[in-house]
C-alpha cells in the first residue's frame, strides 16, 4: 500500500460557518461540511437535505429531445418495430430495462438488444445492426451507447433504419449522422447538468415523452434503476442526479421490483437502510458479471420480471457468474501483479501497461482497478480478441485518461470514456509504440513527484462533537458519491483500547479513544492488517483519517470509523 498524502481541505470563511451554524442551529463542525460543499445559506441548506423532485430539469433543454420524442411516439402510433440497444454493464442494463417497460407500457412494438461482450465488444456493432434488422426494426434506440458509432450508424440508415442515439459519453470530432442524439456533453447541447447517467439520459427521454402525451409522472416509477444505474457508474452525486439516486433509493427500500429485491436476497443484503455505497460494492457486481462472463441480457430480463419465483432464479444465475467472475479476477490480478514486479521498471514507466493474450476481456477492467489502487497509476489492460489488443484503461486522482488516450489515437484503432475509465484497442504490433507514447504523455502531464495518494481531509474532529445529533445529520448527506463524499475526518491524540484484531482479508479491527473523551468507538480500516502488529505495541499517541459509518448488531444500529489512514506518531515524535 502506497503512503498516502493527507490532505485538509481550505478552512471556509469563518463568519459564513457561524452564521450557517446558527441559522440551522447545528454545530460549527456541521456548517463547516455544508460550507466546504458550497452550501452557505438555509435555503441552500433545505435544498441540500431536502431534494424534491420539483427541482429536476425540464428535458427539453435537452438538444435533440423534440426529435427524438416526436420520432419515438409516430413509431408507436404507427405500431413500428422498435429496438432499445444498451450496453452490457449496470448502467447500459438498468437503462435498456427502463426505456422497454416505459414503452411497453403505451403498447409499443418493442425489444432490446445487449451486444455480447467476448464477441461484439462495447457499443454498436454492424453484427448487432445485422441481428436487430432481421427482427424487422426500423427505429432503433441507443442507450449508454453510441456518441461514437459514426460509421456503425450510417450502415443502420442504409438498412432503412432510424437512430436515436442516447448516451452521456464523451463525443468525438464529428458525431454520428443520426435521427436524434441526446447527450448533454455535445458541443450545442445547453442541458444544464452534463453528468447524468447512460440511464438517466433514458429516463429523460422517458420525461419527454411523457410529457409530450400528459402522462408526466409516469417515469417516476423507473427512478430506482436510474440509482442502480447512477450509483454503479460512478458519475457525481450533486446536482440533479443527487436527487434522482435520492428518490431511487427510497423506492428501493421501500418498495423494491421483484428483480431487485432478489438481488439484495442473494447478496445477502436487506432493503430498508441500503445506500449507494452498498449498490456499488455488492449489488452492481452482480448485474455486471453477467456481461463479463457471457451475455447481459440476462440482467435486463431480472430487472424487467414481474414474476418473483423467476427474479430469484435470474438472481441465482447472477450470484454464480460473480463467483466465477471473482475467480478469474483473482487470477488475473495475480498474474498481472508478477509482471508488474519482474518485467516493469516503475521508475521508468509512470503508467502501467500490460498485454497478455489469455486474459479474459470480462475481467480486466476489475483489474486495472485494483492496480490502480495498489501502484497509483494510470493503468492499462490488454488482452487479445481476434487478433487485436483490446483493453480498459483506469485513472488517478485527476489524471484525465480520456484526453491521454485521444493524444494516442493515431496508434489506436479505437477508444471511448472518459476522464477516470476508458476502453481501448489497438494493433498487437503497436502495443510497444503505443507504451512510449502513453508513457510520455503520463510524465508531461502529471511528473513523477505525484505519484502518491491523497486523502482530502474536511476538517479535524474531536470525539466529543459525535453526539447522536451529529451522526443524524451526516446520514442526511446521502447519497454519497462523486462530489459528495462522504466527509473525511482527522483526529489526533488518540489510543488503542484493547488488542487490535486482524480479520477476514486483511482487515483492521480497532477501538479509538481520544484523549480528553471517555468515548471509545468501533473502527475498521480495509486493507489495512499490515497496521496490527505495528499497533499492538504502546505508542503516546495516534492520528487516524477517517470517515462515519455505522453498523447493525442485535438488531440495533452503532456508530462505526471506516480508518483511511493511520500515523502511530512514537516517543512524541509527531508525524508530517
Amino acid at each position: 500500500m502506497p503512503k498516502k498524502i493527507w490532505k485538509i481541505k481550505t478552512p471556509p470563511d469563518e463568519f459564513t460557518v457561524n452564521s450557517l451554524a446558527e441559522s440551522l442551529n447545528i454545530s460549527e463542525s456541521l456548517a463547516k461540511l455544508l460550507v466546504l460543499r458550497d452550501i452557505k445559506n438555509y435555503q441552500q441548506a433545505k435544498k441540500f437535505f431536502r431534494p424534491t423532485l420539483d427541482s429536476i430539469y425540464d428535458p427539453f433543454l435537452m438538444n435533440g429531445m423534440d426529435a427524438a420524442t416526436s420520432r419515438i411516439i409516430r413509431a408507436i402510433t404507427t405500431n413500428e418495430k422498435i429496438c432499445i440497444y444498451g450496453d452490457y454493464d449496470v448502467d447500459g442494463t438498468c437503462a435498456t430495462a427502463l426505456l422497454y417497460m416505459f414503452l411497453k407500457k403505451f403498447g409499443a412494438q418493442v425489444e432490446f438488444y445487449i451486444p455480447k461482450r467476448l464477441t461484439e465488444g462495447y457499443g454498436i456493432s454492424k453484427i448487432g445492426i445485422e441481428h436487430v434488422k432481421q427482427t424487422g426494426t426500423t427505429l432503433l434506440v441507443s442507450v449508454d451507447c453510441g456518441i461514437t458509432a459514426n460509421e456503425e450508424t450510417l450502415f443502420a440508415n442504409e438498412l432503412g433504419m432510424d437512430v436515436i442515439i442516447c448516451d452521456h459519453h464523451q463525443p468525438k470530432y464529428e458525431l454520428p449522422n443520426a435521427y436524434a442524439i441526446l447527450d448533454p456533453l455535445k458541443p450545442d447541447c445547453s442541458y444544464p447538468f452534463k453528468f447524468l447517467s447512460g440511464a438517466g439520459i433514458a429516463f429523460k427521454l422517458a420525461q419527454g415523452i411523457s410529457e409530450r402525451i400528459g402522462k408526466r409522472n409516469l417515469p417516476l416509477q423507473y427512478l430506482d434503476l436510474v440509482a442502480l444505474a447512477a450509483s454503479a457508474d460512478i458519475v457525481p452525486l450533486i446536482d440533479e442526479n443527487r436527487i434522482l439516486v435520492r428518490e431511487g433509493l427510497n423506492q428501493i427500500n421501500n418498495s423494491p421490483r421483484p428483480g431487485i429485491n432478489a438481488l439484495i436476497r442473494s447478496s445477502h443484503l436487506e432493503a430498508g437502510d441500503l445506500t449507494s455505497g452498498q449498490i456499488v460494492f455488492t449489488i452492481a457486481p452482480r448485474i455486471n458479471a453477467v456481461g463479463r462472463l457471457g451475455d447481459a441480457e440476462r440482467a435486463v430480463k431480472l430487472l424487467i420480471t414481474e414474476n418473483i419465483d423467476e427474479a430469484f432464479s435470474l438472481a441465482e444465475v447472477l450470484e454464480s457468474e460473480n463467483y466465477e467472475r471473482r475467480k478469474i479476477d483473482e487470477g488475473t490480478f495475480a498474474q498481472a501483479l508478477d509482471l508488474v514486479e519482474t518485467q516493469l521498471d516503475l521508475d521508468k514507466n509512470l503508467a502501467i501497461i500490460l498485454h497478455e493474450e489469455s486474459w479474459h476481456p470480462g475481467v480486466i477492467g476489475i483489474v486495472a482497478s485494483r492496480l490502480v489502487e495498489k501502484y497509483y497509476r494510470p493503468t492499462i489492460m490488454l488482452t487479445t480478441v481476434d487478433g487485436v489488443a483490446k483493453g480498459s484503461a483506469r485513472s488517478t486522482g485527476n489524471f484525465n485518461i480520456y484526453e491521454a488516450l485521444k493524444k494516442c489515437e493515431d496508434l489506436l484503432i479505437h477508444f471511448g470514456g472518459h476522464q477516470s475509465a476508458a476502453g481501448l484497442a489497438v494493433e498487437i504490433d503497436k502495443i510497444n509504440d503505443f507504451k512510449i507514447k502513453f508513457n510520455h504523455i503520463v510524465k508531461e502531464t502529471i511528473g513523477e513527484d505525484e505519484f502518491l495518494p491523497e486523502i482530502h481531509i474536511d476538517s479535524k474532529l474531536k470525539f466529543s462533537d459525535l453526539s447522536p445529533k451529529f451522526f443524524r445529520i451526516i446520514d442526511q448527506f446521502a447519497p454519497f458519491g462523486p462530489g459528495n463524499m462522504r466527509p473525511v475526518f482527522w483526529a489526533d491524540n488518540l489510543s488503542v483500547e484493547g488488542k487490535p484484531r486482524f480479520v477476514g482479508n486483511n482487515h483492521l479491527i480497532i477501538n479509538l479513544k481520544q484523549k480528553g473523551s471517555d468515548r471509545i468507538l468501533d473502527c475498521i480500516g480495509f486493507n489495512m492488517g499490515e497496521f496490527c502488529e505495528q499497533l499492538t505495541k504502546n505508542h503516546s499517541s495516534i492520528e487516524a483519517v477517517f470517515s462515519i459509518d455505522k453498523y447493525t448488531k442485535d438488531g440495533k444500529t452503532f456508530p462505526q470509523l471506516k480508518i483511511k489512514d493511520i500515523h502511530i506518531n512514537e516517543n512524541n515524535q509527531e508525524n508530517t
